[in-house]
């Protein structure tokens, strides 16, 4: 089997390739877009492992939660290429991709949504068996759901941004990771079972995980949720 990944929902861009378990990844660090990047890198992941776009049996996407325009790329050009390919699509979970590279068991996933908010959710991980503990959530970064249980490791940037007060809502985490972001491989290993039962998506039906229903707060809607004027 034959997949081809995106994940563009933050800074940290990357296209994988896998051929049956075996990973080809490029990726950079773009805060302006880089959007041009992706079909170059595309492009290059095909030349390394000497085959064509004609030869992929699906793509997937780091579908969000993240940044409003990494998502629509990454949708669009999956979209774009699948549709003209025949194939089928698997959106993945932002923030399930970022427990999974993490390589940590029991995570806490915090991700910097701005405005005084971030997208968390809690899982655990077995080899690449992703299991969701607390749903993706986007709240107030006071009041975000702290997973219960021994072990907990908080990784994303929102322990950069948001660290002393996460960090007292569950004091008996051992660690903090911020600098774990997602990573187009991690959307491919876990896509691949998913393509492998049959289970892809039509092209056409392929949709952004956004989790925040608006863009922007009021100063009373910012305090009612944990954060600040």
């Amino acid at each position: 089997m034959r997949l081809l990944a995106f994940e563009t929902a933050t800074h940290h861009l990357s296209v994988a390739l896998w051929q049956d378990g075996a990973l080809l990844e490029r990726s950079e660090v773009l805060p302006n877009s880089g959007g041009e990047r992706l079909l170059p890198w595309v492009h290059e992941l095909l030349a390394e492992a000497s085959i064509n776009l004609k030869q992929l049996d699906g793509i997937a996407f780091g579908a969000g939660p993240g940044g409003f325009t990494g998502l629509r790329l990454a949708c669009g050009i999956t979209q774009g290429l699948a549709y003209g390919l025949d194939i089928p699509v698997v959106p993945v979970s932002t923030l399930q991709a970022m427990a999974l590279i993490s390589g940590e068991k029991f995570v806490w996933v915090c991700l910097d949504a701005r405005m005084n908010e971030i997208y968390s959710a809690s899982y655990t991980v077995c080899d690449d068996i992703v299991t969701e503990i607390i749903a993706p959530a986007c709240t107030g970064y006071a009041v975000s759901p702290a997973p219960t249980g021994d072990g907990c490791i908080g990784i994303g940037n929102g322990f950069a941004a948001y660290g002393e007060v996460l960090r007292a809502r569950k004091p008996d985490m051992p660690h903090v990771r911020p600098e774990v972001y997602p990573g187009a491989t991690a959307v491919a290993r876990i896509a691949a079972p998913v393509f492998a039962r049959g289970e892809g998506i039509p092209a056409a039906a392929a949709q952004p995980i956004y989790v925040r229903d608006k863009v922007a707060l009021t100063t009373v809607e910012r305090l009612a949720q944990g954060g600040s004027k």
